[in-house]
């Protein structure tokens, strides 16, 4: 009997774009769209990026080590070695951590995937309707595998599933668009085991490893694909052997969920796009915040206790220690603290990537000392882990409170395109200017492009050129 591995490659290798039903294209070029917005403003604002690119061009990567083989890099005028590429696209992708989600697999698939796809269709000057294919095969492939290893599991172990099976997802995509067979997949998912990395430690002190991983999941995926193009032997039972990925990464894997309706359930239409640059588990808090502010015309001088209720993996990731959370020093801080991100809210009436300008302002941090996090127990053991109970205590002894099930942007709110379309020009207008429409357009046809060397490239004016 084929094992998960096998059955998955199969999956990949034979994946037509003809196979893909309509829907599931245009989401996964939706949510290309969506995480593109975000690479060009972190590539123009993240505090990380300075660093990640002087050090790409300390290592040679840089464009004029190129070659004959290059891909592009979102909101960058020059061309870069694929794997460069992948590696910018991803982490610059993830920086704002505006980046779409999969509830049951917790992780952010666009980030690992989309570069990789990218990057591997460039190499190989490949047609829209091959890029989209990679994109899809991808995303299902990382949101199987998140959703196997039991996320509460795999977070418990200190793992990041959008850097860990986001390495398999972007070996699958890449594996797609490069139209390799089932052995040479499986070869792709055997060295993607070996390169699958990620660390939570990043919460200690607001690091950058969250950024860089994801990033290096998308290169590392792409590595493993073209290794296995090129003949190399890769492991075999990658996902489910003695010391494959599943059983090495969690306490709690269920392997048939990795290949459970394949082909038949389309996790890519289960993914949901952000509407805060926070972390995914304090927008249902959000939503909730702002809707009673809204309803009462909430100030924040009526209110003496905001307590918000989260899954055990929201408590872990944006409340604890809750002193550190309510007085972040830096943005990756602020967008994993459920009392910063909150108290911003209930402020300034919505959470957008300016207003991490209010780190360390004093009635930010006032307001947050007053939030109080703790576990929802009725939350646990949902397929659907984002949910939030909100409750607000006024001075005057009146409590609002409010039950937000799923957080705005999941499938059953996904944004019109209309809405996509405005949220991607809002990050990507102030960096490209009148190319960021181009850009929108590109991708927003892409089925019908014949080769997408250069997709993202954005010469003329507002261009960013690299340091």
């Amino acid at each position: 009997m084929a094992g998960e591995s096998e059955l998955l490659a199969g999956f990949v290798a034979e994946l037509d774009f003809s196979e893909i039903p309509g829907e599931a294209a245009e989401r996964a070029k939706a949510l290309a769209l969506d995480l593109l917005g975000s690479a060009v403003r972190a590539r123009a604002e993240a505090d990380s990026t300075p660093a990640l690119f002087s050090a790409v061009k300390a290592l040679g990567l840089a464009p004029e080590w190129c070659g004959e083989c290059c891909a592009s890099v979102a909101g960058d005028e020059h061309l870069y070695p694929p794997l460069t590429a992948a590696l910018l696209n991803g982490a610059l992708g993830h920086s704002l951590d505006f980046d779409d989600t999969h509830a049951a697999s917790s992780l952010h698939p666009s980030a690992p995937v989309v570069p990789a796809a990218l990057a591997a269709a460039e190499m190989v000057e490949a047609e829209g309707e091959s890029l989209i294919a990679g994109i899809v095969a991808g995303y299902e492939t990382a949101c199987r595998l998140g959703m196997a290893l039991d996320p509460a599991a795999h977070y418990a172990r200190g793992f990041h599933p959008t850097a860990t099976a986001g390495t398999f997802g972007a070996a699958a995509a890449a594996a797609r668009v490069f139209g390799l067979a089932q052995e040479g997949v499986a070869a792709a998912f055997g060295v993607a085991g070996s390169q699958a990395a990620g660390s939570l430690q990043f919460l200690a002190n607001g690091a950058w490893n969250k950024r860089y991983q994801v990033g290096a999941a998308a290169m590392n995926g792409l590595m493993a694909a073209t290794l296995a193009r090129e003949g190399f032997l890769g492991a075999a039972e990658a996902i489910e052997g003695k010391h494959g990925f599943l059983k090495a990464y969690s306490d709690g894997a269920e392997p048939a969920r990795a290949v459970a309706g394949l082909g038949e359930t389309w996790e890519t239409l289960n993914i949901a796009v952000k509407p805060y640059p926070t972390c995914r588990y304090t927008h249902a808090a959000l939503d909730a915040l702002l809707q009673l502010r809204a309803e009462a015309g909430l100030r924040a001088v009526d209110i003496e206790k905001v307590q918000v209720g989260l899954h055990g993996n929201g408590i872990a990731l944006t409340a604890e220690p809750v002193e550190a959370k309510r007085r972040p020093g830096s943005i990756v801080e602020g967008q994993f603290s459920m009392p910063f991100v909150g108290a911003v809210a209930l402020l300034e009436g919505g959470f957008s990537w300016d207003d991490y300008r209010r780190l360390g302002a004093p009635e930010v941090e006032a307001l947050a000392a007053r939030f109080h996090v703790v576990r929802e127990e009725s939350l646990e053991g949902l397929s659907h882990p984002f949910g939030a109970e909100v409750a607000i205590l006024l001075k005057d002894g009146r409590r609002l409170s409010r039950r937000v099930g799923e957080p705005s942007g999941e499938p059953q709110s996904f944004p019109a395109p209309e809405a996509l379309a405005e949220k991607f020009m809002t990050l990507a207008r102030p960096v490209l200017g009148e190319a960021a429409e181009t850009l929108r357009r590109r991708v927003e046809a892409l089925e019908g492009a014949t080769d997408v060397r250069g997709l993202l490239r954005a010469p003329g004016r507002g261009a960013v050129a690299a340091e």
